[in-house]
């Protein structure tokens, strides 16, 4: 062993032995702090007695977390990670009560609720004490990555590592390609601002337009698999399953890329030797971590629940986390208080689950993707994708530019800088693209301006029941007066309103429809139709309907299917453009919404799974605002503003995304340019066997 290996290994002897010294500090201050842990009998002891039990219940308790952790992770993997997250306090506490039993002095005790209690700060001193102990944190925590780089070369001596470079996809969800390039100018993205920049700079970034449905699940689908097809929104009702599809449940995820798999023959973007990290699908990857579309599986078949152990199975990174995971949801009580005391607008309820939900996917998610990125470079795998969520679940409720969404920016650098040193260190060179799959746009929601949902309006123009306070709005108003007009009806008393609503509340004629939200964009069908209902269909079931939705000032425009005239534009005071006379330089209804809106609305129209009614919401050109059907002052999924403009920054090693005057346009267009990166690094892509179950799921 050379003398800088030995320098090394006593330095890591050193640094454990004044951790376990601030251990049991840290265990004789709370025993004197806390009634019910004490590290002395009854009867007292001498100081050097009780230091002595501490030292050893310190010693204990560390051991234990060494030996013992890694083997409860692994028995808890099928739990939730929610679950998971609040487990980690409790079995810390487990832990300590065992090595207070079994310390040789026999003096320690405590009672449960405290064992929970000291055993979590004390690992959370041990975790800063390590911490500040080394000359920087990241020096440490990288000279510990190129340990277990080394152990890796060594397992594999005698084999050359791949020559060819690898290629690392970083997805940062939501991030729109005006934020990115804001947050650069602000300094709070130093890493992503300096490969764009200097005399030389390492990477190029472009702009792409999304399909009309802006959001993760089509997006992504098309990115990993190469397809989209059919996926109209976030969620659409399908009428031959009488079904509603979600992109974000396992059961949909799943359905949706077993389709995309069928539809292409192949199983994606990581077909050999890949790993999917954090994402709704596999792209075909055999390495999998927090992978939606295989989450609904149960037992050894649930690959992605494994890659919680990599992370998990270090005490120090799970208490770490698990207190960040506590810090975040404090952090975001405060700072929903602070907006609803400052009187913020536009503001959403930001109460019940959301901080526990937002905590996870700013905490919990990116620890477990960064470190399994990380362990999948230092493993020399061929192609890595990964996603993180942060920005977009918290942009949602602080919105696209607040200051808490500026916050979650700058740790995503952060996570991109590590991920750039690490690659280093890698035992084969990595070409790193960050991308995102949609943006988004800002704007109070519909029912905040209007004061109803989406649904009721369209309740209201089925000349259906209404909730009262719906009702009483100005839009309720107008939607019944048209109804009236509709069907040449009186203006109805009070009672014979009331009476009529009874009436039909029991049984109608006619199934009542089925409306979901995704974002700006709203879906209405019919269940007891088993076709797309056509205009004049709906016309005849409900004169006012299409109406009263064009005419609203918070609709921008509607896509109807006409027996006439195929896919049909509908706009307010009586517009109606057939589709195939849209084009950007005759845009009818979609002039607001920009160039390739005509052909995304054109394409969404040839889905199977269209819904009888497509509407999208108003957009203000000028302020870049929508209004989402959501309850979301940052929100993505339909036409309009920034959601439809992600970003893809790449090394200039490789070739452009696109011809200078090309744009890129659809999340399939982008699978075929990452494709052909992968390509020019050698990369693995190969047909996959269609009677492969396993890659189809």
């Amino acid at each position: 062993m050379d003398a800088g290996r030995w320098r090394r290994v006593a330095s890591g002897v050193g640094r454990s032995v004044a951790v376990w010294a601030v251990s049991t500090v840290t265990m004789l201050v709370l025993a004197g702090l806390l009634p019910d842990f004490q590290v002395q009998s009854d009867s007292g002891d001498s100081a050097t007695r009780i230091a002595v039990t501490a030292a050893a219940g310190a010693g204990v308790f560390g051991l234990l977390s060494s030996l013992v952790w890694p083997f409860l992770v692994r028995a808890l993997l099928l739990v939730p990670a929610l679950v998971l997250g609040v487990l980690v306090f409790f079995l810390n506490g487990s832990l300590l009560l065992i090595a207070l039993r079994i310390n040789p002095s026999g003096r320690g005790e405590a009672a449960p609720e405290t064992a929970v209690v000291v055993a979590a700060v004390m690992s959370a001193v041990a975790s800063a004490a390590g911490g500040a102990l080394a000359v920087r944190d990241d020096d440490a925590y990288r000279r510990r990555l190129y340990r277990l780089a080394d152990r890796r070369r060594r397992r594999a001596a005698g084999r050359a590592g791949p020559s060819t470079p690898g290629a690392v996809f970083l997805q940062l969800d939501g991030v729109g390609y005006d934020v990115l390039r804001e947050a650069m100018a602000k300094g709070l993205m130093p890493t992503a601002a300096r490969w764009l920049g200097g005399p030389r700079p390492t990477h190029r970034i472009v702009p792409w337009r999304t399909d009309w449905s802006s959001q993760t699940g089509a997006s992504q689908l098309g990115i990993l698999h190469g397809s989209n097809h059919d996926v109209p929104a976030f969620r659409w009702y399908e009428k031959e399953n009488q079904e509603v599809m979600v992109c974000n449940r396992p059961n949909s995820a799943a359905e949706l890329q077993r389709r995309a798999v069928e539809r292409t023959g192949d199983g994606g973007l990581l077909t050999l030797d890949g790993a999917s990290r954090g994402n709704l699908f596999s792209g075909g990857a055999d390495e999998l971590a927090l992978v939606l579309s295989i989450a609904a599986r149960r037992g050894r078949d649930n690959r992605s629940r494994a890659g919680y152990f990599a992370y998990f199975s270090d005490p120090a990174n799970a208490v770490r986390t698990a207190l960040s995971f506590v810090a975040e949801v404090f952090r975001e009580i405060g700072q929903s208080l602070t907006a609803r005391i400052r009187q913020r607008r536009p503001r959403v309820k930001r109460g019940g689950l959301y901080p526990i939900i937002r905590a996870f996917a700013t905490v919990v998610e990116r620890d477990v993707v960064v470190a399994a990125v990380i362990g999948d470079m230092l493993a020399g795998r061929n192609a890595v994708y990964a996603d993180l969520v942060a920005y977009d679940e918290v942009a949602h409720h602080s919105g696209p530019r607040g200051r808490d969404a500026e916050k979650i920016l700058e740790r995503l650098d952060r996570s991109l800088a590590l991920i750039a040193k690490v690659a280093e260190h890698a035992p084969r060179p990595y070409r790193i693209v960050v991308l995102s799959d949609h943006g988004q746009s800002p704007g109070e929601t519909f029912l905040t301006r209007y004061g109803l949902t989406l649904g009721s309006l369209v309740r209201a123009g089925c000349d259906l029941p209404v909730p009262r306070r719906a009702r009483r709005t100005h839009s309720g108003a107008e939607a019944r007066t048209a109804v009236r007009a509709a069907l040449r009806r009186p203006v109805e008393e009070r009672a014979e309103r009331a009476e009529r609503e009874e009436r039909l509340r029991p049984s109608g004629r006619h199934s009542e429809p089925v409306v979901l939200a995704s974002g700006n964009l709203g879906l209405v069908s019919f269940p007891d139709v088993p076709h797309r209902m056509t205009r004049e269909e709906i016309d005849r079931r409900h004169p006012a309907l299409l109406t009263t939705l064009a005419n609203h000032p918070g609709i921008g425009f509607l896509l109807v299917r006409s027996e006439e005239h195929g896919g049909v534009v509908l706009g307010a005071h009586g517009v109606e453009v057939p589709l195939d006379r849209l084009d950007d330089e005759h845009p009818g209804p979609l002039a607001d919404f920009g160039p390739g809106a005509a052909d995304a609305v054109r394409r969404t129209h040839s889905f199977p799974h269209t819904a009888d009614i497509m509407v999208n919401s108003w957009y203000d050109p000028a302020g870049g605002e929508v209004l989402a059907f959501e309850e979301q002052i940052g929100s993505h999924g339909g036409l309009g503003g920034a959601q439809g403009r992600p970003f893809l920054l790449s090394p200039v090693t490789l070739s452009a995304p696109a011809g200078e005057d090309a744009d890129l346009v659809g999340a399939e267009q982008i699978h075929q340019v990452l494709r052909r990166w992968l390509r020019e690094c050698d990369g693995p892509q190969v047909p996959l066997d269609m009677g492969s179950e396993e890659r189809a799921a």
